[in-house]
C-alpha cells in the first residue's frame, strides 16, 4: 500500500494492512525458516499485526508463543475443530443459542492479530455477518426469552464505525433484548482501534458492555492504558477475559501482576477460562490443578474485585461452570471445617 493510501484511511486500518500474513514475511522478519511455518499457516492462518508484532522481546516469550505459529499446532491428535458444540446450538448461521436467555452473535470472523489458540480456529479470517443478519434479526425478534446478546467473534470492533453502529441500533430495537455486551482483543492487541469515534458508537447503544481479552502483563502498554481510560472515561463498563496458557500466564505471580494492573485501569477481572480443547492447542493446555493453584494464590492477596472466576466450558455444549479451590474441608452437623487461602483451616458453627 502506498504512503499516500495509507494517509487516506485510520490508522488502525492502516496497521492492519501491514500485518504479516505469510511464513515468508515472518521468515524475512525474525530470520526463521519460513518452511517449517508454511505448513501450519496454510491450516491456520496467521495475522500479527506492527503494533502486536512490536511487543516480541525474544522468540518464545509469552507475547511471540500467542501471535507465531507453531508447528505443534498440526501435531494434536487430542483437539476437536468444534469442542463446545458450537455448530449444534446455531439456530440460524452466525448465532449461538446455549443458554435460555442470552446468546452470542459472531459479528466477524476476523481479527487484528490471530491468536494461536483461538476457540475458533476452525472459523479465524472468512465471513462477516452481513449476509446473515435479517436471518439473524428474525430469529431474536421471534425468540422473547433472550434479553442479551453478546458480540463475540472474531472480533467485532474489527466493524467499520458505521457498520458497528447499524448493527448495534438493530439489536437495540429490539424490544426484548436489554442488555448488549461486546467481546473483544482489539483495545489490547490493537489499542489504536479505539477511537473517538468508535467511543461515541458504544456511548449511544448504552446499556453495553465491553470484555476486554488480555493474557500477560507485556500486553498493557501506554497504548492499551489510554484506550481504556477513552472507555472507562466514556462510562463504558470494562471487564477483562483472559485465557491460562502454558507458558504465558501459568505462573501466580504473572497473574497476580495483570489482574492488579487491570484493576488500576478500571478493568474488572471476569473470567479465567481453561483453554478449549481445540484442535492445534495441545501445547497451551494447563492441567486444572494449576489453574486452582493460581487462583488460591490471588484469593485473600489481591482485592476481591480483582479475583475472577476460574471457568471451564463443559465439552459437548454443557456450557460455562466456575472451578473453586477446596476451601470445604469436612462437613459436620453442628459445624463446617473451612480452609482458608493461607492453607489454615477454622471450625464455622452451623447453630
Amino acid at each position: 500500500m502506498t504512503e499516500s493510501q495509507l494517509s487516506s484511511i485510520p490508522r488502525w486500518k492502516a496497521l492492519l494492512a501491514e500485518s504479516l500474513t505469510t511464513a515468508g514475511q515472518l521468515a524475512d522478519h525474525f530470520g526463521i525458516a519460513a518452511d517449517k511455518l508454511a505448513p501450519v499457516i496454510k491450516s491456520f492462518p496467521m495475522r500479527i499485526n506492527p503494533y502486536y508484532l512490536s511487543l516480541i522481546r525474544e522468540p518464545g516469550d509469552p507475547i511471540w508463543r500467542q501471535a507465531v505459529p507453531d508447528p505443534l499446532e498440526l501435531n494434536d491428535a487430542a483437539g476437536m475443530a468444534d469442542p463446545l458444540c458450537e455448530e449444534a446450538t446455531s439456530p440460524v448461521p452466525g448465532l449461538i443459542h446455549r443458554y435460555p436467555d442470552r446468546v452470542v452473535l459472531l459479528a466477524t470472523e476476523q481479527c487484528a492479530m490471530f491468536c494461536r489458540f483461538c476457540m475458533r480456529k476452525r472459523r479465524v479470517g472468512s465471513m462477516t455477518w452481513e449476509d446473515r443478519l435479517d436471518a439473524t434479526v428474525d430469529y431474536l425478534t421471534r425468540t422473547p426469552a433472550v434479553r442479551e446478546v453478546v458480540l463475540s467473534g472474531g472480533d467485532p470492533f474489527m466493524l467499520d464505525d458505521g457498520v458497528l453502529a447499524r448493527l448495534l441500533a438493530r439489536l437495540r430495537a429490539i424490544a426484548h433484548v436489554r442488555l448488549l455486551r461486546i467481546h473483544s482483543r482489539m483495545p489490547c492487541t490493537l489499542p489504536q482501534r479505539v477511537t473517538d469515534e468508535l467511543v461515541r458508537v458504544l456511548q449511544d447503544a448504552q446499556p453495553l458492555y465491553l470484555n476486554i481479552h488480555f493474557n500477560h502483563p507485556g500486553e498493557i502498554t501506554t497504548h492499551v492504558r489510554e484506550a481504556c481510560r477513552r472507555l472507562a472515561d466514556a462510562g463504558i463498563p470494562l471487564g477483562s477475559q483472559t485465557v491460562l496458557l502454558k507458558g504465558v500466564n501459568d505462573d501466580p505471580a504473572v497473574m497476580h501482576r495483570l489482574m492488579e494492573t487491570l484493576l488500576a485501569m478500571r478493568v474488572r477481572p471476569y473470567y479465567i477460562h481453561q483453554l478449549d480443547r481445540v484442535c492445534g492447542t495441545a501445547h497451551f493446555r494447563v492441567p486444572v490443578e494449576r489453574g486452582l493453584a493460581i487462583l488460591q494464590h490471588l484469593r485473600g492477596r489481591i482485592s476481591g474485585m480483582g479475583v475472577p472466576h476460574y471457568m471451564i466450558d463443559l465439552p459437548g455444549g454443557g456450557g460455562k461452570v466456575p472451578l473453586i479451590p477446596a476451601y470445604i474441608v469436612e462437613k459436620q452437623p453442628d459445624h463446617w471445617v473451612l480452609r482458608n487461602f493461607e492453607g489454615r483451616t477454622f471450625h464455622y458453627p452451623l447453630r
